[in-house]
């Protein structure tokens, strides 16, 4: 060990908090490998870059994947092979952050295999690693010899009791009203994503700007750590350009290019027009030739694209005009209906020019949550958002391998957006799905599944406190003048500088997703893009509330009913029974389906039934109650005849609970026996006339309901009460075997009988 070169370099966050970053033990073999620590939380970043381009390929093969280590947390993974397996939606969202931050930042035409690998190796259940993993990556990388413009860094940024915290603990980030992740170079904020519930653009702007110089201080400690290190970085060999080629390609097709760019044309015809001037191009420059060196073909082809790229961004910026014809802040028409499928609970299409989203909703009980199984522990989740982009929605025949990290990422996105208006959990007791599919795209489909999910929401009778719709924000620069693009197409984010989506209600954001391609954004480009972002915002939900301005009040008919109802904390035993006997019964007799839990916090049981059937949920609602109902003496009830014995009956008067009426309280007329006086089953209505205290014996009449006879004189008869549960047999005044036991101390008194 005592030849190892370990370095290592400390940022203060300014409040007694530390991260260390740590290079030289661990991983030496890759080109770049650190420790990220803050507290008890540890990660491992490494990054391999093959030395020589992969042939053939024509973007950067940059691959980005975070792991939790359950070791770290001290547990053993659950399921059937007890290890790692497949990463979560969680660690794909954080590899999707990391991989947003770093891609732009590599050198143009750098298409060498890169492979960066984050583990979180030591966890603390009060550090979010999600907001180390960009800081971890950008060192090992800046301590490499792997060409790259950095470094950047990640951070949380979060609004606490009016007060900005970078990076703060899981038990503060409770109480946040903002939470955005950001990641920046020293000069450039690169990406920013999170949630708020419904704060002002300004607010978001302070949050990016108070961010951003916490990430300079990382980003110099990185640039440090490198300098100790020495690390030159490899020289790379970029593909070789032909400039006369590339003028030859611009003079021929710059002109046609233009003329179908602003001809408004479809998503489809326009693909197909620049299609065909592309074909047109080679084969005017290479058709005469026998043999055409395929790389000038291939050449030729790259700089059509970059033509075309570079003639539509001019004919934005100087004639203010874009491809389908709209103006700058113009929002593509729109088209919204709700409750178009039989079946569904909830359901609703929303079109948005091109971009085609139906969704729907699913409402479910407590036994369908979402269980998460991640390294610091399980969580449980009652709201579920997926996203689903179909490769017909753009024209396309692929195949479909599962659900891929853009459509985790999208449907995260407005899975956020309508969590700030969820109702709380003590008011909501469904588990509620939501899914999107894209049925046609042309750009913001994330934006349109959240405009979708809104008012699937409200068709199903979910009580969500607003409406929430979201835009996608663009931007075309050339440094000295810009064009900030409302509700962009799919062509517009490809050839743009910016893709901002931002989500929000009539009162302000709930969740903002940002992209930068370009250096040195102005913060007054951003703001100017989220006041256009706003406008368009508000017209969008305009349109969705002449369709449904507010939910249900309450569920479609065929769409489950749940009720909620509390009892008292020593009650769920009575509820559940012995080995579950008595909630059994509930569900099978009403056809039901009950979830009883315990409510610690409150000291509290929380029961919740569901069915479609109102009936049924009445009639197990009213079981319950009774279970738990406390009697009171002098009420009189309706009860059933148990069983029959010599001196009495016995009889539930309450679900559950057993009295015993005496022979004596019957009637006012004398009764010898009880030869056919009552049949087990037999309903008699009777009044609670004691408990008792010590035994909790109970002590029923039927004839206190009876008129008494004129002249009577009172018989007064002993008896105790009786008591007879769920849990056993327990009488007081007589048992089954006929013994006559009475209370009082009584013998018989038969003084005045007449």
């Amino acid at each position: 060990m005592s030849n190892w070169k370990v370095f290592s370099k400390t940022i203060d966050l300014g409040d007694g908090r530390e991260i260390t970053i740590e290079t030289g033990k661990l991983a030496r073999q890759a080109d770049g490998a650190v420790l990220v620590r803050m507290g008890d939380a540890v990660l491992l970043a490494t990054v391999v870059s093959k030395k020589e381009a992969k042939e053939g390929m024509n973007f950067f093969p940059l691959s980005v994947d975070y792991q939790e280590k359950f070791a770290g947390a001290g547990r053993i993974p659950g399921g059937f092979f007890k290890r790692e397996a497949r990463p979560s939606e969680y660690e794909i969202l954080i590899c999707r952050l990391v991989d947003r931050a770093l891609r732009p930042l590599f050198p143009d035409e750098y298409y060498n295999e890169t492979q960066i690998l984050i583990s979180l190796i030591s966890a603390d259940e009060d550090v979010m690693p999600d907001a180390l993993a960009g800081l971890a990556a950008s060192a090992a990388i800046a301590v490499s010899d792997i060409p790259f413009n950095g470094p950047i860094s990640e951070v949380r940024v979060a609004r606490i009791e009016g007060n900005f915290i970078v990076n703060p603990s899981v038990t503060e980030l409770a109480k946040a009203d903002l939470n955005i992740l950001m990641g920046a170079t020293e000069e450039n904020v690169m990406m920013v994503e999170g949630e708020t519930k419904e704060c002002s653009e300004e607010d978001l702007i302070e949050a990016i700007k108070v961010g951003h110089e916490a990430i300079k201080i990382q980003c110099q400690a990185q640039n440090e750590l490198a300098a100790i290190c020495g690390k030159e970085k490899r020289e790379i060999e970029l593909p070789e350009g032909d400039e006369e080629l590339h003028a030859q390609v611009a003079e021929l097709v710059s002109d046609k290019i233009y003329e179908v760019a602003k001809g408004a044309l479809s998503k489809k015809i326009r693909g197909e027009s620049f299609s065909a001037i592309k074909d047109e191009l080679i084969e005017t420059m290479f058709g005469e030739e026998e043999e055409p060196d395929a790389n000038r073909v291939e050449l030729a082809k790259k700089y059509f694209k970059k033509v075309e790229k570079a003639v539509i961004r001019k004919m934005i910026l100087e004639d203010r005009t874009r491809l389908d014809g709209r103006e700058l802040n113009e929002v593509r028409p729109l088209l919204i209906e709700t409750d178009l499928l039989p079946s569904p609970h909830g359901c609703a299409l929303f079109c948005r020019g091109e971009t085609q989203s139906l969704t729907t909703c699913t409402l479910g009980t407590k036994q369908d949550e979402q269980m998460h199984d991640k390294a610091i522990g399980l969580s449980f989740s009652n709201f579920m958002l997926h996203y689903n982009f179909p490769p017909f929605s753009t024209g396309e025949a692929k195949p479909m391998r599962g659900t891929s990290r853009r459509e985790i990422g999208h449907g995260m996105l407005a899975k956020r957006s309508l969590e700030q208006v969820m109702p709380a959990d003590e008011d909501n007791p469904y588990t509620v799905r939501v899914v999107s599919d894209i049925l046609e795209s042309n750009g913001s489909s994330s934006m349109a599944t959240v405009c979708a999910a809104s008012l699937a929401l409200m068709d199903a009778g979910v009580q969500i406190k607003t409406g929430v719709s979201g835009i996608a924000m663009g931007l075309i620069t050339d440094g000295d003048n810009f064009a900030v693009l409302s509700d962009i197409l799919g062509d517009e984010d490809h050839l743009g500088d910016m893709d901002f989506k931002v989500t929000g209600t009539k009162n302000g954001i709930c969740a903002v997703q940002m992209d930068i391609k370009v250096e040195g954004l102005p913060y007054e480009i951003l703001t100017k893009a989220l006041h256009q972002a706003k406008e368009g915002r508000l017209h969008i939900l305009s349109q969705m509330n002449e369709i449904m301005d507010e939910p249900r009040t309450e569920p479609k008919p065929h769409a489950p009913r749940i009720v909620k109802i509390f009892i008292p904390g020593d009650m769920i035993g009575a509820i559940i029974g012995p080995g579950g006997k008595v909630i059994q019964a509930i569900q099978k007799e009403t056809e039901t389906v009950i979830v009883v839990q315990e409510d610690e916090e409150n000291k509290r049981g929380e029961v919740m039934i569901s069915s479609s059937n109102k009936a049924a949920i009445d009639a197990a609602v009213r079981w319950v109650e009774e279970l738990v109902a406390v009697p009171e003496v002098g009420k009189v009830y309706d009860g059933i005849v148990k069983s029959v014995v010599d001196f009495g009956a016995f009889v539930e008067f309450m679900r559950g609970k057993e009295g015993l009426l005496h022979i004596s309280e019957i009637t006012w007329k004398r009764l010898e026996n009880m030869d056919g006086v009552f049949e087990v089953g037999d309903k008699v209505q009777v009044k609670l006339l004691d408990v008792d205290e010590r035994s909790g014996k109970f002590k029923l009449s039927r004839k206190v309901l009876l008129e008494k006879p004129e002249g009577y004189s009172d018989d007064r008869r002993g008896g105790g009460g009786y008591n007879r549960d769920r849990g056993g047999d327990r009488r007081g005044g007589g048992d089954r075997r006929g013994r006559d036991n009475r209370g009082g101390g009584g013998r018989r008194n038969d003084r005045n009988r007449r």
